[in-house]
């Protein structure tokens, strides 16, 4: 894995949030970055109080819930899939600590 990172550039809800990564994650980082915005999204359009700390709690809830269902149903990913969404998660929490203070 290459050690050198680069930033990328990332919209949640409208806010851009700069994190860190090699290249080779470039690509998943994305993917994730906009799976969680379309969650956010959904989320935000059905809150009775749309703040963007609640919003970025219940998405983290919903998609936590959504993993451990998987793993329940006997579909847990490989090794190197949970790794990497431990790494996908502490870069977003990361980046959510410098801009929700």
């Amino acid at each position: 894995m290459n050690t050198t990172s680069d930033p990328v550039a990332l919209r949640l809800l409208d806010r851009e949030f700069h994190i860190a990564c090699a290249p080779e994650e470039r690509g998943g980082l994305l993917e994730a970055a906009l799976y969680l915005d379309r969650k956010m999204r959904e989320l935000k359009a059905n809150a009775r109080t749309p703040g963007f700390d609640r919003i970025a709690v219940l998405a983290a809830i919903s998609i936590t819930h959504e993993l451990l269902q998987v793993q329940k149903q006997g579909q847990q990913g490989s090794p190197e899939l949970t790794e990497d969404l431990a790494l996908l998660r502490r870069k977003l929490e990361q980046a959510l600590a410098v801009h929700v203070k």
